[in-house]
């Protein structure tokens, strides 16, 4: 686990599963997710997803890195070719950061996601699959 991830504080709900990797960690309680990244937290109520489908990179391609610098501070995201990755569309969602909680409006996140966690996911936010 990365040392850089900020502390989960006030999960609302029960924790079901928690996945955590170097760089990346999901939390999932019966009321809500969180995306945690090195010094950054998004909390993701389960009510507030619109949809999550999967993300499928061009066959071709290696892993993909988007390097996004803003007077706030920057931002790098990897995608990995062979992990299976989602897209999850939010009504709104807050971020938690070092310098504060701000409150995102829609917003999409797309996220590695292991077949439990997705399952979680889908049973507590109520969420239905269509093929």
């Amino acid at each position: 686990m990365n040392e850089n991830f900020i502390t989960i504080k006030g999960l609302e709900g029960d924790l079901k599963i928690s996945h955590k990797k170097r760089d990346f960690g999901l939390t999932v309680s019966t009321r809500e997710m969180v995306f945690q990244k090195p010094h950054a937290n998004y909390y993701i109520k389960l009510e507030d997803i619109i949809s999550i489908t999967p993300f499928e990179q061009p066959a071709a391609s290696r892993s993909i890195s988007f390097n996004n610098r803003r007077e706030a501070g920057s931002e790098m995201v990897n995608l990995h070719a062979g992990m299976l990755h989602y897209r999850i569309y939010v009504s709104k969602s807050e971020l938690h950061n070092r310098s504060g909680i701000f409150r995102l409006e829609k917003a999409q996140f797309i996220l590695p996601i292991k077949k439990d966690l997705l399952l979680a996911i889908s049973k507590y936010g109520g969420l239905n699959a269509f093929t």
